[in-house]
């Protein structure tokens, strides 16, 4: 098993009056928290694509190879790409390049877009929201398989024995499957042979496990070796020395924002546990002690 962070890069607010802090500090931050992941034996950061002000992380491969330079052993991918409007060319190679600077340390999780701001901002329409997907992500792993790459398409101008370069220094680069909890989603990882990465932003956890049975079944029926049937959970939560004062912070913090639900939730989780078997939050939360 591993563990690990993923990050949006979200902009803090000043704790008295509430007022958003710059786009520059929140990448220049969370610079600083993945090389104190690394410092302190993390498995693994995720940067997510956001296009908002609240989330500025629109172009991770950039943060993750910044990072690599202050960091040795931690892995560092996207959390995830929005495969659905980039270009897969392009995503790979930046992967590759970060590969290379990081000595093998890159990771892609391609998804759709559960936040869908950047189909108006690239010029795709959500009515192509699953086959713009679907062709990208064909792409995407034909170029990581083979190159030259030779491949036809409806979104994208075809390729006729193309060089894609550089090549990462791993063999292929890890490419896993987001999700946030489709069932079509979890059959298609299945199927390809890719691990999949639930990113559990609405409802309980529990509610998730069928999707990973799904997903393996899939995956055995299409003749994948166990060795590379994976699952990856992700859900927000808060890490604290004081368990009192975990839970003020959270919530305080949770009051600033929209996060009812997760302050919902979170609260629930914070009960002694015989309340908190009667407690059914409405969305998930992760907390605990370092």
């Amino acid at each position: 098993m591993e563990l690990g962070i993923y990050s949006f890069a979200d902009v803090q607010r000043d704790s008295n009056s509430g007022a958003l802090g710059s786009t520059a500090d929140a990448m220049r931050n969370l610079r600083e928290a993945i090389a104190l992941a690394d410092a302190v034996g993390l498995d693994y950061f995720g940067v997510g694509e956001h296009h908002t002000y609240e989330m500025p992380a629109s172009a991770g491969a950039v943060i993750l190879a910044s990072a690599a330079s202050i960091t040795k052993r931690i892995k560092l991918g996207s959390a995830v790409t929005v495969l659905s409007t980039d270009d897969p060319v392009r995503v790979y190679q930046q992967f590759a390049t970060l590969d290379a600077l990081s000595n093998g340390r890159a990771e892609i999780t391609a998804g759709r877009g559960s936040s869908t701001e950047s189909f108006p901002l690239f010029g795709y329409s959500l009515a192509d929201y699953d086959e713009l997907y679907a062709e990208k992500l064909d792409l995407l792993l034909k170029i990581n398989e083979s190159n030259p790459v030779t491949w036809h398409g409806r979104h994208r101008p075809p390729l006729d024995n193309a060089w894609v370069v550089p090549r990462p220094e791993q063999r292929h680069l890890p490419i896993w499957l987001g999700t946030g909890g489709n069932p079509h989603s979890s059959m298609r990882a299945g199927y390809l042979g890719l691990p999949i990465s639930y990113g559990i932003i609405g409802g309980q956890t529990k509610r998730f496990a069928p999707l990973a049975e799904l997903y393996r079944r899939a995956a055995r029926e299409a003749g994948i070796p166990e060795a590379n049937i994976k699952v990856s959970v992700a859900s927000p939560g808060f890490i604290g020395d004081d368990a009192k004062a975990r839970e003020r912070s959270v919530v305080a913090s949770l009051d600033r924002t929209d996060g009812e639900h997760w302050r919902d939730s979170w609260i629930c989780a914070a009960q002694p546990s015989p309340v908190r078997s009667r407690c059914e939050p409405r969305w998930s939360a992760i907390r605990g002690r370092p």
